[in-house]
């Protein structure tokens, strides 16, 4: 049995495949999120989601999310999140320009 992550914006599909393990920030503090979690939906405060792949070399990914919602449950967990980016496709200029903007 395998664990299913499927990260969604309004825009894009960001993640869906299998992953080992999850770690998230929720609005009460982080959780981590392994086979056969009990079932949960909780809010999502604007952090990181640590993604640990499905394979031998316990390789970590990480995500910025933008805040949202996550439903845990039967081995799917199914993020709304209202932006979300990936670690590797964040160029570190334009976040300081956009930084600078705001």
């Amino acid at each position: 049995m395998t664990l299913n992550l499927c990260v969604l914006t309004p825009n894009r599909t960001v993640w869906d495949s299998e992953v080992k393990e999850i770690i998230l920030s929720t609005n009460s503090g982080q959780i981590g999120v392994l086979k056969n979690h009990a079932p949960i939906a909780t809010a999502l405060d604007i952090g990181i989601l640590k993604i640990r792949l499905n394979n031998n070399n316990r390789q970590w990914v990480t995500m910025a999310l933008m805040g949202g919602f996550a439903k845990i449950g039967n081995n799917e967990i199914t993020i709304l999140a209202n932006d979300a980016e990936k670690s590797i496709d964040i160029d570190p200029q334009e976040a300081q320009q956009t930084l600078k903007i705001a």
